[in-house]
């Protein structure tokens, strides 16, 4: 069987024992965008140009009238971790 049949396997059993409840859940904390904004020093406009999105729909997410994204969740993450980086690679100076 070739490698991606096998990785193909691996994943749907690990779907499977998910769906059943088994095996280890991997659970992400929840993201507050407007604590990662200020930890990163960009203000909200910044943000939204950051996030590719319109200042109006950033601003929902900080009032919590909009859901973010599993993408955007991601993004929001690494920005924890690693603002400089994320803001080195999208921001326009």
């Amino acid at each position: 069987m070739s490698e991606f049949g096998e990785e193909l396997i691996t994943a749907l059993n690990e779907a499977l024992a998910h769906a059943k409840g088994e095996g280890p859940g991997l659970v992400h904390e929840p993201v507050n965008p407007r604590d990662i904004r200020k930890a990163a020093a960009l203000t909200q406009e910044q943000m939204a140009h950051l996030m590719g999105m319109s200042l109006q729909g950033y601003c929902k997410w900080e009032q919590g009238r909009r859901q973010i994204s599993g993408p955007a969740k991601t993004l929001l993450r690494i920005m924890v971790k690693e603002p400089e980086a994320v803001k080195r690679a999208l921001l326009v100076s």
